[in-house]
């Protein structure tokens, strides 16, 4: 004798089952994540020049001699390449450890312009400084000084330093180990007074006149680490942070998930209060101050009229969207468009097969798929600008209109591949066992197609709208250089053109994270919709 299953212990298993998937689905995602980062670092940092960065620094260029040379070190240290130490650094290190006086470091510090002109004192400190990196696996290097007629040419002074390369799994591990970082009040290294976090009330950056509570910290990197504004989502925080590394020339110094968020277009004036009472109209947004040390003692008048400490950096408020703000907005809406117009089309042709509506969807299908997409987006722009719609993006006069032509852009061909794709899964569905079986069981043929036909064909078609919705945050890259969309889409390839490896690399993870959270969510979805997909192999053969 059978029983069956208690329903709850059913629905039980099945949850079971999908946490189970989930976590597996989870963790093969991140490893593709690593993999994939991984080659892309190899890439980079293995088979493309180094020398590469510099193309568009202006610093670099102006500088010669052996200048030139320090800068450049100091620069591929700062963007990973490799561990540089000046000799200089080397003895302020032995100083601040008490192994040498201040008497001794002013003497060794200046070397000869060439090995024979060291004193006899510099000499064995340089030598001593060789020996000790080098047995660390560095290497050393010393240029003899640049001169002419017994005078330094520009940049010619003689420098001596040592360096070694950083291996791409170091690079790897760095970067993730950096990927999310947590503010606390160790992060300032100066000696400052009063270190730690407090709660105000009354929010300083209002003029402390309005109650608007925010949790701010001393020895922190950010001022602020928890406050309310007037801007959506009005709560924010830089406690914690995403960190997808630094831009080496779009924004330089800046890192590439500031560089999709930070606003854009032209500075929004309101009343500000500065930390040292002084009230004015600006566009700085006090709310995003973060240290920098030496700032104010060595700083301008109009840093020392405004701050009190070391919190002098910050960023300004802007009346643009930011670059995923862009592309999100304009994907968001496309992926709309297309499923509305899709949808109705799609079913048409299946249900009038082989008749003139069905030969003209096909006719729009091939035509989007034969002719290049770059081919009919600038057709589509040029018919657009013909009939008086916006052709580019215009930061400065921004208008709802010119976001009419790039969605077009979008959505046709979106709309033309969901189209064949329904129209196909619904002509199978028609031809299946189980609707001849329901017309013989007298079921009309209006009960067959919405109870059955569309709603099993419409399964696969959902699977990507997770996809869709995620994949309007990384933009177009076509159609937003087409249109001078300043979106995400257009990041990745002015980074490859300007060989910022270091947007490159934070795109690509950006990328791939979206793939892997996207399919996962497909997945659930189409498991919602459809009872009979398991995420267990329990019983099967």
């Amino acid at each position: 004798m059978s029983c069956a299953h208690p329903p709850i212990v059913i629905i039980n298993e099945r949850k079971i089952a999908m946490t189970k998937y989930l976590l597996s689905r989870l963790v093969r995602g991140l490893c593709s994540i690593l993999v994939v980062i991984a080659i892309v670092m190899v890439l980079i940092y293995s088979c493309l020049d180094k020398m590469m960065i510099f193309k568009l620094d202006s610093n670099w260029t102006k500088m010669k001699s052996n200048a030139k040379i320090a800068y450049q070190m100091q620069q591929w240290e700062k963007y990973g390449y490799l561990d540089y130490i000046p000799y200089s650094d080397w003895l302020k290190t032995l100083l601040k450890s008490g192994e040498i006086d201040q008497e001794t470091y002013d003497r060794v510090v200046k070397f000869g312009d060439t090995e024979l002109k060291d004193t006899p004192e510099v000499a064995q400190f340089m030598e001593k400084f060789k020996d000790y990196y080098e047995s660390k696996g560095y290497k050393f290097e010393r240029k003899a000084a640049d001169k002419i007629k017994n005078k330094y040419k520009e940049g010619g002074s003689p420098i001596a330093y040592v360096y070694r390369n950083t291996p791409v799994w170091v690079r790897m591990w760095n970067y993730l180990g950096d990927l999310i970082t947590i503010d606390n009040v160790n992060y300032v290294k100066d000696d400052i007074a009063d270190r730690g976090l407090y709660l105000e009330m009354n929010d300083p950056a209002y003029g402390g006149e309005k109650f608007s509570p925010a949790i701010m910290g001393n020895g922190t990197r950010h001022k602020y680490l928890v406050y309310f504004d007037d801007q959506f989502p009005y709560f924010h925080q830089n406690l914690l942070q995403i960190r997808l590394g630094s831009s080496y020339t779009i924004r330089k110094d800046i890192d590439v998930f500031n560089i999709m968020t930070d606003t854009q277009g032209s500075f929004l004036n309101s009343t500000v209060t500065y930390p040292s009472g002084l009230v004015e109209q600006s566009a700085d947004n006090l709310h995003s101050l973060t240290y920098v040390s030496g700032s104010f003692e060595n700083g301008t008048v109009i840093i020392k009229d405004r701050y009190v400490d070391d919190y002098t950096n910050l960023s300004t408020y802007k009346n643009g969207m930011s670059r995923m703000g862009y592309s999100f907005v304009i994907g968001i809406i496309s992926v709309i468009m297309a499923y509305i117009l899709a949808i109705p089309l799609g079913t048409i042709m299946a249900l009038k097969k082989d008749k003139f509506i069905d030969k003209l969807g096909t006719f729009y299908i091939v035509f989007i798929m034969a002719v290049p997409s770059l081919a009919y987006i600038f057709l589509f722009k040029a018919i657009g600008h013909r009939i008086g719609l916006p052709s580019t993006f215009d930061m400065e006069n921004p208008t709802w209109m010119m976001y009419i032509l790039p969605i077009i852009s979008l959505a046709l061909p979106s709309v033309a591949s969901l189209m064949k794709w329904l129209r196909r899964y619904m002509i199978d569905q028609m031809n299946s066992d189980y609707v001849k079986f329901a017309r013989a069981g007298g079921l009309s043929e209006g009960e067959i197609f919405t109870k059955h036909v569309l709603k099993n064909a419409i399964i696969p078609i959902v699977h990507g709208i997770p996809g869709s919705l995620l994949g309007a945050m990384t933009g177009a890259i076509i159609t937003e250089r087409v249109y001078v969309v300043p979106g995400v889409g257009n990041l990745l390839t002015t980074a490859i053109n300007q060989y910022d490896n270091g947007v490159i690399v934070g795109m690509t993870l950006f990328y791939a994270l979206l793939s892997v959270v996207s399919i996962i969510l497909g997945d659930l979805l189409m498991s919602m919709l459809d009872p009979r997909i398991s995420f267990t192999t329990k019983g099967r053969k």
